[in-house]
């Protein structure tokens, strides 16, 4: 059976807009004939695509939708083949974390902007990047998880360093002995949200043992993490990227210098895809492979996530 374009269309903005109304609206239909293309498109299909309260697709609205996201993508590069002149930027949506962003993925990203592509980055943990892809949001996310879902490859493109770092005086002050279990429970770490297990792992790296109920601030953008850690709110893990020239003019010290943390990464991309999908793959996989600590073959022990300490 073929699909009705139309149809398809009005899926995608439904779950992009998380929304029927607002839907509507981009699409300049009435919110009725919104409803109605959805629920031809499931009648036909003979199975439901969307979790009507707040428009979450079903798993067979998520194969759908990643079906779209292909189509879209293939068309745009197909035209751009047959009448350069003519043809329209191609939209492309990639889910990247926090850090990434702030440090090597920047210029990715505006080598890619800067090619034939209207680019949007959707900003979630490197833990929870994998199900945006899986909805069919994006043609491509960095994530710590090494499976990859099917019709997509995960790509090893190197691992995220990390440091637990400080103000001098801050580690003078709560941390002259050393990290030891009474001063981490008493002084406050600087997390990114409460997603953010790093710390937890850093410590239970660092301890040989599960550490809980320190306390703990929220900072949750990678800038605003270091900034807190800078003014002395407390202390924290941070990428070696951001930090190497802080600890070098000695206004950061890493207070554990033995018990750096990697995070391997991997780009996941689909399986089969049209030209100007893989060229935004190559642009990812020159950049990180480039920016990002490579582990060989023989690399230390790594823990179920993809984490170790070095």
């Amino acid at each position: 059976m073929g699909f009705d374009r139309q149809q398809l269309e009005t899926l995608a903005a439904v779950v992009e807009l998380r929304h029927f109304g607002r839907a509507a609206s981009a699409l300049n239909i009435t919110r009725g004939a919104v409803s109605q293309r959805i629920n031809a498109l499931e009648e036909s299909l003979g199975t439901p695509l969307l979790v009507r309260d707040g428009a979450v697709p079903t798993p067979a609205g998520e194969a759908l939708l990643r079906h779209i996201q292909v189509l879209r993508t293939l068309e745009s590069d197909t035209l751009k083949q047959i009448k350069p002149e003519a043809s329209e930027r191609t939209r492309v949506a990639i889910a990247v974390n926090a850090d990434s962003l702030a440090t090597w993925f920047e210029p990715v990203a505006c080598a890619i902007a800067k090619e034939e592509f209207v680019l949007e980055l959707i900003v979630e943990d490197q833990d929870h990047t994998l199900p945006i892809l899986s909805r069919g949001e994006a043609m491509g996310c960095v994530s710590t998880q090494s499976s990859a879902p099917i019709g997509f490859v995960a790509e090893p493109i190197g691992a995220m360093e990390y440091e637990c770092v400080a103000r001098p005086a801050f580690a003078q002050t709560h941390f002259a002995h050393g990290l030891g279990l009474h001063n981490i429970l008493a002084v406050p770490a600087v997390l990114f949200n409460r997603k953010d297990g790093l710390h937890a792992l850093f410590l239970e790296h660092l301890l040989g043992f599960p550490v809980s109920g320190y306390a703990t601030h929220y900072f949750p953008s990678p800038t605003a993490l270091l900034a807190a850690i800078r003014a002395g709110v407390g202390y924290g893990l941070v990428p070696s990227l951001q930090v190497q020239a802080l600890k070098e003019s000695g206004d950061l010290v890493a207070l554990a210098p033995r018990r750096k943390i990697l995070v391997d990464l991997y780009w996941h991309h689909w399986e089969v895809a049209p030209p100007n999908a893989r060229a935004i793959s190559e642009i990812v996989m020159y950049h990180a492979r480039r920016s990002l600590f490579q582990l060989s073959s023989a690399s230390s022990d790594k823990g179920e996530e993809g984490a170790a300490g070095i």
